[in-house]
């Protein structure tokens, strides 16, 4: 029976393998044994990296623990830890710190030499790439393949082949060129075949026939009532599990179309850290990067989706964990020109657009290769300073106000939720118009979309205005996890932010106001944080909706919204937890004082 391929089960967040190899750090140099092992599994938890905020993990344990590891401000001690142990009643505690350094190991972040705990240069390179990973990861994918010596998942026996993550870049190229050759306008692949072809792609043999049966569902689908196009995907996903699988067997059937999704979906967060691979179409295709065109056809020139053969593990992870290997196709002074020329075509046509002058291009006929690079490196950061400028210029209609407000409202139809609401949330600030920078922290591509969420230990999205400042933190959560995530970390966060910034505030935005966040933001505001009281603003989504509503109306009729307008708005809200008797009539005077804030400013 053949079977998928995947990134990650362990780590499903990119975001948190990271963390997983900081925190690995001080078993450096030590043997990897059942000691270390546990003691790994051990650390993880002490960084509350391992079962925090998960209420499976909470079972069974003493509620003075389940208080402790809550709150992130206590220190989990090695007794609480054995205290854990103790009432999980782990069979094998030392196997689950094995499986947890599975990642690392599989993608070249650390590895295991003569029975010594490593973390490689690129594992270095990953820990040093606090807000921006995307080169890191790609030179992990372009490695990873499938068979290798290192794992005994896949057979080597013909049957599986493959590089993943540059034969999906081949996968995409050619349902384009395909669907574009029968007149179509080419839009990648969208999520549904995404999920279905790229994780069972196990053999780069298999990339054009993949190729012509997406391009070939669709075209059975044309012209087809939704009901009817959604039985025929449901069929053909059905036979395609069981010739994939060879085999008839319902559960088994049904185990391999549940997973799928899951595959699916980790490894377009995971992909997507490259910039290799974009998201369009309200969330629902993933194209090529337009701007990395030369580099993506490089990898096709050399068949990078091929795996090459190694003689043993220790070569191959050897190979997975040298930064320098293998040197990248691209790499030549013609095609690196080549590229100089493509960024900075995209730099030129935006600084024209935003009304700018045009920065002349460099020589780059006498650059080295590193000159090159660098250049590269310096017109990329230069096309991100224009893009956010462009954003903000893009948020100033009322049709793009109208667009935000809708996708507000709808946000939970979306896909990747979280990621999305950090997106509007950003676009919304900048309508409000007159900041002098928003600046979210999440990573981006080159289309300037975010690739993922901001990273943990810095706000979401930050906001600096002539006579005040402030952080913008979002969540997906309502839940009592709502506080469990949220809670302090965003009390910290903003006490980071007021240590370099005055006039400080908060606006904290999610579905709803869980409880316990409601009432750990009102004792920060009433009693302090830490020794001195901070200005947090609590609001729904909806009410976020409402301020942008309210934007709307006063732009339509001409008359100007301005930061002292937000400013008295987040004040009051925060301000009036001094004057409410409680953190629930505190939540519940923030609609009031929302709506007359409203009503005064459209009358």
């Amino acid at each position: 029976m053949s079977k998928m391929w995947s990134i990650s089960t362990t780590v499903r967040s990119p975001e948190r393998l990271r963390a997983f190899l900081v925190a690995l750090q001080p078993l450096v140099g030590k043997e990897w044994n059942r000691d270390s092992q546990k003691e790994y599994q051990k650390l993880l938890i002490k960084n509350r990296l391992y079962g925090y905020g998960s209420q499976q993990f909470y079972n069974g344990l003493p509620p003075d623990v389940v208080a402790t590891i809550n709150d992130v401000d206590a220190e989990i001690t090695g007794t609480i830890i054995d205290r854990i142990i103790e009432a999980k009643n782990y069979q094998d505690f030392s196997m689950r710190g094995r499986q947890s350094i599975n990642p690392l190991t599989k993608f070249g972040f650390a590895f295991i030499d003569n029975g010594i705990l490593k973390i490689t240069e690129l594992g270095q390179k990953l820990i040093a790439s606090e807000k921006d990973s995307g080169d890191v990861f790609l030179k992990s994918f372009i490695k990873w393949q499938i068979p290798n010596p290192a794992s005994n998942d896949y057979s080597d026996d013909g049957k599986y082949d493959v590089v993943p993550f540059v034969a999906m870049l081949k996968l995409i190229s050619e349902v384009n060129k395909l669907w574009s050759d029968r007149g179509n306008k080419s839009v990648g692949i969208s999520k549904r075949e995404f999920c279905l072809f790229v994780p069972t792609l196990i053999n780069y043999r298999d990339i054009s026939r993949y190729a012509n049966e997406i391009v070939k569902l669709r075209e059975a689908q044309k012209g087809k009532t939704k009901a009817d196009r959604k039985a025929m995907r449901d069929s053909y996903r059905r036979s395609f599990a069981v010739s994939f699988l060879g085999s008839s067997v319902q559960k088994e059937i049904d185990t391999h179309l549940k997973n799928l999704r899951d595959y699916g979906d980790n490894a377009i967060r995971y992909f997507r850290l490259t910039k290799f691979i974009r998201i369009r179409g309200n969330g629902f295709y993933i194209d090529l990067e337009p701007n990395r065109h030369t580099e993506i056809e490089s990898l096709f020139e050399t068949a990078f989706y091929k795996p090459k053969t190694f003689i043993d593990k220790d070569e191959y992870l050897g190979y997975m964990s040298d930064d320098s290997q293998p040197r990248l196709p691209w790499q030549t002074k013609d095609k690196l020109a080549g590229i100089v020329s493509e960024v900075y075509d995209d730099v030129s046509s935006l600084q024209i657009d935003l009304g700018l002058s045009v920065l002349s291009v460099k020589n780059t006929s006498e650059m080295s290769e590193a000159e090159l690079n660098d250049y590269i490196s310096e017109l990329r950061a230069l096309r991100k300073e224009l893009q956010e400028q462009d954003n903000h210029v893009k948020s100033q209609p009322v049709e793009s106000i109208t667009d935000y407000i809708e996708q507000l409202e709808n946000i939970f139809t979306a896909e990747n939720r979280p990621l999305r609401l950090e997106y509007l949330s950003t676009m919304g600030l900048h309508a409000l118009n007159d900041a002098k920078e928003i600046k979210p922290n999440y990573p981006v591509g080159d289309d300037n979309e975010p690739t993922s969420t901001a990273p943990g230990g810095m706000a979401d999205i930050e906001c600096y205005y002539d006579d005040f400042n402030m952080i913008c933190e979002v969540t997906m959560l309502s839940g009592r996890d709502q506080w469990y995530n949220e809670g302090q970390p965003v009390m910290r966060h903003l006490r980071d932010f007021e240590a370099t910034n005055q006039n400080a505030y908060c606006i904290f935005i999610a579905p709803t106001i869980h409880t316990d966040s409601a009432e750990t933001f009102w004792i920060a505001n009433v009693h302090g944080y830490k020794g001195s009281k901070q200005k947090i603003t609590p609001i729904t989504i909806n009410q976020f909706v409402l301020i942008l509503k309210t934007l709307k109306q006063i732009r339509k009729s001409g008359r100007r919204f301005t930061h002292d307008n937000l400013r008295n708005l987040v004040e009051s809200i925060a301000e009036n937890a001094e004057s409410s008797e409680s953190s629930d009539v505190w939540v519940a005077n923030t609609e009031d004082i929302l709506n007359n804030w409203s009503t005064d400013l459209v009358r």
